[in-house]
């Protein structure tokens, strides 16, 4: 395999492992409940299930400061390895790890700090290695190579859902809650030896060499120095995170829960909208790269500003088709958008801070906005009485996102900043 094809492998092979468990945990969250949380209420076991699930987004932003120093201070390699090992070691341990019935809340707290380390992992992941590729990419095609990570998250995300109801369905329910559970867990482990094997023979990010500069720790001088061009970064970001977790997650409940929509076709058009993003990340990439970031990108805002209500309105109809167009509709902008902001983010910070100013913005957007976007807009929607409220939340954002778009330089094509 020639060096630039291990590259990206190597580059999607975490990310892959990252929103693999993403699935994995959300699709098992129910039997987890049961076996870490046992409760008369099984609610409340759900509940509990959940609330660890978001202790690793809470996580997220101090991973990022942590992988992102050492990325700019030991190397993006290192940075890369470190990752994968803290994740892959996190997801075994949670696929062996004794249930309450074992080692009663002990158990629990095990999880717990389990999810912690892999919200660490999650942190520094996925902007390390958009940076350590798109270091590495001539600069007519970064804005493919810097996408290429994005495209395994989505790969990971459709292999979690797939793997988890396979196994379901091969093991069947009862073999499932009490062992069954484990396997998906264990097969994310061996994802990460994939990983490992394409990362440790890895040659340095180029950018490395030029980073001679270092005064003081990377993440307060990024915090100190670049603030500004990280805020833009948390603006870029914003559109797609608030987005993705509005349209693949609360109106996924919202479907079954309100529109009395079944699981199964829930499901069903939440993966074939994924299809849509994974069939248009990398052209949209390479488009990027032909024409610029800036007309992709306004593309990206402008076409949500305008098409959200609609689309929004297409998503509360009681036809199939109609539902699946409108999730579809959402899909393509947001595809576009995951296609061209990693190498957008890349090209607005130099060596010494790139690691550090990336994995600061981009997972302090994601872990207090996107994150947090399921309960905002199912307050807004009780608060309001108006089902329509979360479209306007994502419609401001689209905003302020294109009113940030306006004033960005053109980077597509240019050598990066040193």
């Amino acid at each position: 395999m020639g060096a630039d094809r291990r590259n990206v492998v190597a580059g999607m092979a975490g990310n892959v492992l990252e929103w693999y468990d993403f699935a994995v945990y959300g699709f098992l969250a129910p039997i987890l409940g049961k076996a870490f949380f046992p409760a008369d209420d099984p609610v409340a076991s759900l509940l509990a299930a959940f609330g660890v699930f978001a202790v690793g987004y809470a996580a997220r932003p101090l991973g990022g400061a942590l992988f992102g120093h050492i990325g700019d201070r030991f190397g993006r390699k290192t940075c890369l390895v470190l990752s994968i090992c803290l994740m892959g070691g996190a997801t075994a341990s949670i696929g062996l790890l004794p249930d309450h019935a074992a080692l009663g809340t002990t158990a629990a707290a095990l999880l717990v700090l389990l999810r912690v380390f892999q919200g660490l992992s999650v942190g520094g992941e996925f902007t390390g290695s958009i940076v350590f590729l798109a270091e590495h990419a001539p600069p007519a095609h970064r804005g493919l190579r810097a996408s290429w990570p994005q495209f395994g998250c989505l790969i990971g995300f459709l292999l979690g859902s797939g793997v988890g109801a396979l196994t379901s369905t091969v093991l069947g329910e009862a073999a499932m809650a009490a062992w069954g559970w484990r396997v998906p867990f264990l097969l994310g482990a061996v994802i990460a030896l994939c990983g490992i094997f394409f990362r440790r023979n890895l040659t340095e990010s180029p950018a490395m060499a030029q980073a001679t500069e270092r005064m003081g720790a990377p993440v307060i001088v990024a915090l100190r120095d670049y603030w500004p061009v990280i805020l833009k970064l948390i603006s870029l970001v914003m559109i797609a995170a608030v987005g993705f977790y509005m349209i693949f997650v609360y109106a996924a409940s919202y479907l079954t829960g309100q529109m009395h929509l079944s699981t199964a076709k829930a499901l069903d058009i939440n993966t074939l909208s994924l299809l849509v993003m994974l069939a248009v990340t990398v052209p949209g990439a390479m488009l990027s790269d032909r024409f610029g970031r800036r007309p992709l990108l306004l593309f990206f805002a402008l076409g949500t500003l305008l098409c959200a209500w609609p689309l929004w309105w297409l998503m509360h109809q009681q036809s199939f088709a109609l539902i699946l167009l409108g999730q579809m509709g959402f899909a393509l902008f947001f595809g576009v958008g995951f296609a061209v902001v990693p190498a957008t983010m890349i090209e607005l910070l130099p060596p010494q801070v790139r690691c550090s100013g990336v994995s600061i913005g981009y997972n302090a957007c994601i872990g207090l906005l996107g994150g947090t976007t399921p309960l905002i807009a199912t307050y807004l929607t009780q608060r309001t009485a108006d089902d329509f409220a979360p479209v306007y939340y994502l419609m401001a954002a689209a905003a302020l996102n294109l009113f940030i778009i306006r004033r960005l330089p053109e980077t597509a094509g240019k050598p990066l900043p040193t």
